[in-house]
């Protein structure tokens, strides 16, 4: 894949840099993640394979990346309100049912789904040769649906943004190193790299993403701007210590409900 060296003008503290971005003439960085080889290693055992990780660090791009040259496979999405509905008291004739023939079952947003452990349960222990792997961007919210049915029946992966590693492999440490500073204020989400000149408004809106879907719908929290208050004063207290009963002082929340 051809790249080029295209210079921009950021400035930073008032002073102005020249940074270079990377980027490709023909399509988006695509970059292989660490956790990939792994993956490919566990693909003809039993287990199901679990890839958690924050919203928009690549999950779905990953699962393309890993299984678009096979055949066999079923693409489920936990988006889609028919499979929900399917899928909310699914028996294991209903699941070898939908699955046919296929051998790799991938479902994705698989948070979305009801009782989606006690599923991937019933497929991996009734289903014969029959691959399953879900990911969520819900981290918390899908470890809590399938830590208790799937014991000792998943291997799990935390999907990141990149990291500095995965970036010098693709471009070299030299260039890598040109864009340490810039990467420190924006780091390494991948539509972050893959956009340069809109950082702000991509990161203001992953931001959003996280206190306004995952966090409120999570623990219901009732008022969302003492939410973002939380996260101001945790923001100017990175690298000190804090205490729960001076941060619920800021925030008008009890000691209890920011410890939570």
């Amino acid at each position: 894949m051809l790249l080029t060296l295209s210079p921009n003008i950021l400035t930073f503290g008032g002073l102005n840099r020249k940074i270079y971005y990377f980027y490709t003439l023909k399509s988006k960085i695509m970059i292989n993640r660490t956790i990939e080889e792994s993956i490919r290693n566990r693909l003809n055992d039993k287990k199901a394979i679990i890839i958690f990780g924050p919203r928009q660090t690549g999950k779905t791009t990953l699962l393309h990346q890993l299984f678009d040259d096979k055949e066999n496979i079923l693409w489920w999405n936990g988006d889609e309100p028919d499979l929900r509905s399917q899928l909310e008291n699914a028996t294991s004739t209903l699941l070898r049912s939908l699955i046919g023939k296929h051998k790799i079952l991938i479902i994705d947003e698989a948070q979305r789904i009801k009782n989606i452990g006690l599923c991937i349960k019933l497929i991996t222990d009734n289903t014969k040769n029959v691959k399953v792997v879900a990911t969520g961007s819900s981290a918390f919210e899908l470890a809590n649906k399938i830590n208790e049915p799937l014991t000792g029946r998943k291997w799990e992966y935390m999907l990141f943004p990149f990291s500095f590693k995965e970036m010098t492999e693709h471009v070299g440490a030299v260039e890598e190193r040109r864009l340490l500073e810039h990467r420190m204020i924006y780091g390494y989400y991948p539509d972050v790299v893959n956009n340069p000149g809109n950082e702000i408004p991509i990161i203001k809106d992953i931001a959003n993403s996280y206190l306004y879907k995952d966090i409120l719908t999570w623990e219901r929290v009732q008022k969302p701007d003492r939410l973002e208050k939380l996260v101001q004063a945790l923001a100017f207290q990175i690298g000190n210590e804090v205490s729960y009963k001076e941060l619920g002082r800021l925030c008008a929340l009890d000691n209890e409900t920011v410890e939570k």
